[in-house]
């Protein structure tokens, strides 16, 4: 069982990382003490965090995770309200935006994320578990966007990601009502992908990385932005990229070493160059 160590964080929390097999960014949310509630703090650091993945040639894939009991209450209000009431970001700009929205000034996430959520899951937690590629949640989750109870906009994803994951009735169900859902919920809704019992949580998203990690690391960055260009964009946009990118990736290392492995009946050793 992999049991990451946090450090003692500061009163407003922080963002943990760790390496993995020299490949797998672990990325936690440390502020048990409150539920991991989100400061100004944690938004900075957790985007620095997901900048990092995508700058580190040697990293592969992140793994989005907390400590403590909770994955995350939400927004601490008293600390962010006064940036929502002026319209500050908290996200500085520059950076990769780990709610993956493409907004003018951020980055957009290059690489894959999975998200592996327990116990509390609410608002800002369901939106970045959402923005993540593959999500995986404890069979003791509770969700909740209950945004529309504190009078704020569900601004980080939820009303886009929702209605395309569940469907709109589905979306509004839990959009408007503000209601508390289970895990078995989620995965009736598409919002997660795995239901796993909570000792297993962390270790379940490891072995998804390790798999995404074996692949080669170029056709998994090509492969995961073709479906959000069609998502995004439409199915013409998506096809227009099949010639041009299967061009690059033919030429690559990567692909004489796949050719190579496949005559040989060996796993390949994928370098992503």
């Amino acid at each position: 069982m992999t049991t990451p160590i946090p450090r003692t964080p500061p009163p407003e929390g922080c963002i943990d990382t760790q390496v993995i097999d020299d490949q797998i960014l672990l990325i936690g949310l440390n502020r048990p003490a409150k539920r991991n509630g989100w400061t100004p703090r944690m938004f900075r650091e957790l985007a620095e965090a997901y900048t990092r993945l995508d700058d580190d040639p040697t990293l592969r894939v992140g793994v989005l995770h907390a400590f403590g009991e909770h994955f995350t209450a939400g927004l601490d209000l008293p600390l962010v309200v006064e940036h929502l009431q002026r319209g500050e970001p908290l996200t500085p700009y520059g950076l990769v935006e780990p709610h993956e929205l493409g907004l003018p000034g951020y980055r957009r996430r290059q690489k894959p994320m999975i998200a592996a959520v327990q116990g509390i899951c609410f608002t800002v937690g369901i939106e970045l578990m959402l923005a993540a590629d593959i999500a995986i949640a404890a069979d003791n989750c509770r969700f909740s966007q209950m945004e529309v109870q504190r009078a704020i906009l569900p601004a980080g994803g939820a009303t886009l990601r929702m209605a395309e994951r569940a469907g709109v009735g589905n979306a509004m169900l839990h959009l408007l009502t503000a209601d508390q859902f289970d895990s078995a919920e989620a995965l009736r809704c598409h919002f997660v992908q795995k239901v796993v019992p909570a000792a297993e949580l962390l270790d379940s998203a490891l072995t998804l990385a390790r798999r995404i990690a074996a692949q080669a690391p170029q056709a998994v960055v090509a492969t995961r932005l073709n479906v959000l260009k069609a998502i995004e964009l439409g199915q013409a946009a998506a096809v227009a990229d099949f010639g041009p990118v299967q061009r690059r990736l033919a030429a690559s290392e990567d692909a004489a070493e796949g050719v190579r492995a496949f005559i040989e009946k060996r796993p390949a050793r994928f370098t992503g160059r």
